[in-house]
């Protein structure tokens, strides 16, 4: 059973907390795309679940939702639909533009890159005591009220 860091000293400031907390995330978020072992970069792989999550989507709304210029989003679709991962689809609304939509090949690559992150995650769980796996719960949950909350659906 993995055992928990030793104690440091409290940070008792917010800023203290805040970095602390920033880099935590960070390294996380780093490790598991390191465990994903998939060759899209983040920018592709962001791209793709903001389709699988809100497709079809115009390259215009896809750029909105992941913040980018559409002429990034347009070639984000383009390098995706190369590896078969999304498909263009005339856009019913407007005739010269088209929406994007995720392949079987694009879901099923989705599913696997969750499916690794998580037996990587299940791993290091097991490693910890029960009572440090539902602090780790808890911690999901007030980490997606503090940064999921204001989130654009």
């Amino acid at each position: 059973m993995r055992t928990t860091r030793t104690a440091v000293a409290p940070r008792t400031s917010t800023p203290e907390v805040a970095a602390h907390l920033r880099l935590v995330v960070t390294r996380a978020a780093r490790r598991l795309r390191a465990e994903a072992g998939t060759g899209l970069g983040p920018s592709l792989g962001a791209a793709l679940a903001t389709v699988e999550r809100f497709g079809p989507l115009s390259p215009s709304e896809l750029a909105d939702r992941e913040g980018i210029r559409r002429p990034s989003a347009t070639r984000l679709v383009a390098k995706l639909e190369e590896e078969g991962l999304v498909a263009r689809e005339p856009d019913p609304e407007d005739g010269r533009s088209f929406r994007v939509s995720l392949t079987g090949a694009g879901a099923a690559h989705i599913a696997d890159v969750r499916s690794r992150k998580d037996a990587f995650l299940a791993r290091r769980l097991e490693e910890l005591s029960p009572e440090d796996r539902a602090t780790l719960d808890r911690a999901a949950d007030l980490l997606e009220d503090l940064l999921l909350e204001d989130r654009p659906d």
